[in-house]
């Protein structure tokens, strides 16, 4: 995702700045601040089950948003379950009023159903607002006793027997590894039924699935011991999006080509065709642009400034940039213009796409939407 220095990276003078200029707004008729949550409750709907990466995430940022909305409300969180996140947010999309006092937290797993035209959706993107905007990235591993370590042993890689990946379902996250390994052509078996990445870990810890990916924080907490201890050598890392909106190397891992950087390395060209589309469409909107807070988009100016300017000074509280690593990494969330235009790319997929992907579906895992 492309940086906003502006939101992320404030330095002594512009924090000053900001905080004059916030302080200003909260005297002025129609200001960011004239909506003040004092005394009010707030729900955060996560549609997603308690514990999970989702639910951690909003559990960091939950006691920041709280200090620094106006009048410091209380605000809980819902996990609403069901339908791999589509209950919920259909729930959301049919019940939330614009008077912000119910926000959404979305995440890759509720854009790629809406992505996909999923019949179960009832919620439309569209008619929501977004006032934040989270990346994350992950990292592809392997077992040693396939003997690959790298782009050079792609060969080796390709004629390997018995590749496994355990998988939580055809139209989940688990959909760009799956693509990854066409775009290769990989002969990797996928097996449904795992309930997360992390009994996916475990799967490949055990020796089941000798290939698995898990997203940043759980690859540094869970699979960096493994790669010292000689269990797991990786390959390469999804990748983020730069300034320009171009596919480069994951700040978290800078010594990891990005997908596009192996499979060139492997191919001998860059990758390209059908395949190639849906999975960099998919990547933005499972990673790069995975994590959204979104209220109706008719709710009014002043409400939707007053989130903005909250999540403003959280980028910008030094607590929360010493702590976020181990909850999202060292990426830059933002807010405003930078928000808005990541929000446009995760929710854009061309007709001519989505039929191919509803076709591999059907054709690689007789699958049917």
């Amino acid at each position: 995702m492309s940086k906003d220095t502006g939101d992320a990276r404030l330095g002594r003078r512009d924090a000053l700045l900001l905080g004059a200029g916030l302080g200003a707004a909260a005297m002025l008729p129609g200001g960011a601040w004239a909506q003040d949550f004092a005394g009010r409750t707030i729900e955060w709907i996560i549609p997603l089950q308690v514990g999970g990466g989702s639910d951690t995430w909003a559990r960091f940022h939950l006691p920041f948003l709280q200090r620094n909305l106006a009048g410091n409300p209380t605000i809980v969180i819902r996990n609403i379950t069901g339908g791999g996140g589509i209950n919920g947010t259909n729930q959301f999309a049919a019940r939330a009023r614009p008077d912000g006092l119910q926000i959404l937290g979305t995440t890759g797993s509720i854009q790629f159903p809406y992505l996909l035209a999923d019949p179960r959706v009832r919620y439309d993107y569209k008619a929501w607002a977004p006032v934040m905007a989270g990346p994350t990235g992950g990292v592809l591993y392997v077992r040693p006793e396939l003997g690959v370590r790298g782009v050079a042993d792609f060969a080796k890689f390709k004629a390997a027997q018995g590749l496994k990946y355990g998988s939580q379902g055809p139209t989940s996250l688990d959909i760009v590894p799956a693509l990854a390994f066409e775009i290769l052509g990989l002969d990797v078996q996928i097996v449904f039924g795992m309930q997360g990445r992390g009994p996916g870990r475990l799967a490949f810890e055990r020796g089941e699935t000798p290939i698995d990916y898990q997203t940043t924080s759980a690859f540094n907490a869970q699979v960096m011991p493994l790669v010292r201890d000689g269990k797991a050598v990786p390959l390469w890392s999804w990748g983020a999006l730069n300034a320009q909106g171009e596919l480069a190397r994951d700040p978290n891992f800078p010594d990891l080509p990005h997908f596009a950087e192996f499979a060139q390395a492997a191919l001998g060209a860059p990758p390209s065709g059908p395949a190639w589309e849906a999975w960099r469409t998919l990547f933005v909107a499972g990673f790069a642009a995975q994590k959204f807070v979104v209220l109706p988009k008719e709710t009014p100016a002043r409400i939707l400034d007053a989130y903005r300017a909250a999540f403003t000074r959280t980028f910008a509280d030094p607590e929360y940039r010493e702590k976020r690593a181990s909850v999202i990494g060292e990426y830059d969330e933002v807010t405003g213009e930078a928000c808005d235009r990541a929000y446009a790319a995760a929710i854009a997929m061309s007709d001519t796409t989505r039929a191919w992907v509803h076709d591999w579906l059907l054709r690689r895992f007789n699958h049917r939407l």
